[in-house]
């Protein structure tokens, strides 16, 4: 999907949209379900030892964070709303160093994680993440901060579905290196996000410049 919002009429449309009591209440209900799910997978991988379940706990932390900062700046102005979506962007391309640079720290140390934890907590956060997306899916083509509140919740459903993937290629190799591969994989997944959001929200602010320098000219 393109990072670009329309020149015309989408900040309108994106503002009433924004304003609207159903997308407010998603937004709470998919901030309370991603902090939840932290708490769980959190646990989870320190007891399985499975990076990708620590890489996907942050993901939700993130989301978390991210659904909070969407919730403050609903209605706001154009340039708070970019501004808002490109701390939330850098925020997930830092996370997908954090976990990439961990990626390749617990590579040299090979600890074969627990398959089981990874596959029944990896279908736990799976459905809580379809079901966010789902919510969410009517939004996503709205501005640069209404639209990496979907990018990440897209991300995270995929990022699901690789971890029960690397829960049945660890239980049929007994390696750790399914884990480590989904792992550095949902780390690429963060940073193409971030880019992306980044970049809308670079785009927003600068036409919000060009449109604010064209008001004062023709004053």
């Amino acid at each position: 999907m393109g990072a670009s919002c329309c020149d015309s009429g989408c900040g309108t449309a994106a503002k009433a949209a924004a304003l609207d009591p159903v997308y407010r209440r998603v937004l709470w209900a998919a901030l309370i379900v991603n902090a939840a799910m932290f708490a769980v997978e959190i646990a989870a991988g320190v007891a399985a030892g499975s990076m990708a379940l620590k890489a996907d706990a942050l993901d939700f932390l993130s989301d978390a964070a991210n659904y909070g900062i969407s919730l403050m700046v609903l209605g706001s102005a154009v340039a708070l709303r970019a501004k808002a979506a490109l701390v939330k962007g850098l925020s997930l391309g830092a996370v997908g160093l954090f976990v990439a640079g961990n990626t390749a720290w617990n590579a040299l140390v090979l600890k074969v994680p627990s398959a089981e934890v990874m596959g029944v907590v990896g279908l736990l956060a799976l459905a809580a993440n379809v079901g966010v997306a789902a919510m969410l899916y009517a939004w996503r083509r709205g501005d640069a901060n209404m639209r990496s509140v979907w990018i990440c919740s897209r991300n995270d459903a995929i990022g699901n579905v690789a971890v029960v993937l690397a829960a049945i290629g660890v239980f049929g190799t007994g390696t750790a290196w399914p884990d480590l591969v989904v792992a550095a994989i949902m780390a690429g997944l963060a940073l193409s996000g971030a880019v992306q959001i980044v970049r809308q929200s670079l785009a927003e602010l600068a036409r919000d410049r060009r449109i604010a320098g064209a008001e004062l000219a023709a004053e």
